[in-house]
């Protein structure tokens, strides 16, 4: 890759497949192939608006591996740095078909994955700090111990040297032996990054204050740039070092087809928004935009739009 990068990401990937029939999974007979993946997701929606975008991750030599490869190379996304695990397959899912706008059932095989085994042999220093800002995820933290100390690396790094960190929690307590453990490493990165993206549950588990201004206060005590907090049906909530603070509200939406990647999708107009250089209001509303977007189409990323299709006034 001749070209500097404009965001990394590290994550997992996984096949999806949506079932067509609502009702209970066990009964569904066809299913829609999809990827999945929260820092995919948020990969896919950036190069989708134009920015360049490496993922970098480990996949199975397997079917699902390639078809992930394939998603990758159709987004734009480079994936010089994905290695293809011939020891360990590629996780998938099952999902739902949710009604209604009600939260899908989803039935995850991920153990063992080729993803869990990220470490610090997958931290590339030049490809790193060729980008100039890495977004990280609460999930691939709770992949592995080692997947963890990676994230950790990465986060150092690219701070030491200047670039810009986003944090979004994305709290997976399956995947943690404890809440303590979850609770002490996602604050731990929350500390290390400049624009922390959490939702106010989360916010709340993991601080213990029950207000977003009570929440952005204890990120920015500890050197935290930005925060913003989604606020659900309010639509967010930030605060900045600066003191800078305010609700932004909602995006009305007539029918939630889907409401798996509306996280996903605020993290990808937030993000894209600031490294445009544009205020934190602006880029909060662009969150909140694109997170409608996301919850109207069925799939994790189906909904994230080109630049094009963003149309901001």
């Amino acid at each position: 890759m001749n070209t500097a990068l404009d965001v990394v990401t590290i994550g997992e990937a996984m096949a999806m497949f949506v079932a067509r029939e609502a009702g209970d999974l066990s009964t569904a007979e066809h299913f829609i192939k999809r990827v999945a993946g929260a820092e995919l997701n948020v990969a896919t929606g950036l190069a989708r608006l134009g920015l360049r975008v490496g993922w970098v991750s480990r996949v199975g030599a397997d079917s699902f591996g390639r078809f992930i490869l394939q998603q990758l190379a159709k987004e734009g996304i480079d994936s010089q740095h994905v290695t293809q695990d011939a020891s360990h397959a590629t996780g998938f899912q099952v999902k739902s078909l949710a009604e209604n706008g009600t939260d899908p059932i989803v039935e995850y095989f991920r153990k063992n994955s080729a993803a869990s085994h990220l470490s610090l042999a997958d931290f590339s220093p030049d490809y790193f700090l060729s980008a100039r800002h890495l977004h990280l995820t609460g999930v691939a933290a709770a992949l592995s111990v080692s997947s963890l100390e990676l994230l950790h690396h990465a986060s150092r790094v690219m701070k030491e040297a200047g670039k810009t960190v986003s944090f979004d929690p994305n709290l997976r307590p399956v995947l943690w032996p404890n809440k303590a453990e979850m609770v002490k490493q996602i604050n731990q990165l929350a500390f290390q990054s400049d624009w922390f993206l959490p939702g106010l549950k989360e916010g709340i588990c993991l601080t213990g204050a029950t207000s977003p201004e009570a929440i952005a206060d204890f990120y920015l005590n500890h050197g935290v740039k930005i925060v913003m907090i989604k606020t659900g049906a309010d639509g967010a909530w930030y605060k900045t070092a600066n003191d800078e603070q305010g609700a932004v509200p909602p995006v009305f939406v007539e029918k939630v087809v889907d409401t798996v990647g509306a996280g996903d999708g605020f993290a990808t107009g937030a993000v894209s928004a600031l490294l445009e250089g544009k205020e934190v209001a602006q880029a909060v509303l662009r969150g909140n935009r694109i997170g409608a977007m996301a919850i109207q189409v069925q799939g994790d990323s189906e909904g994230l739009p080109t630049r094009n299709q963003l149309r901001e006034p």
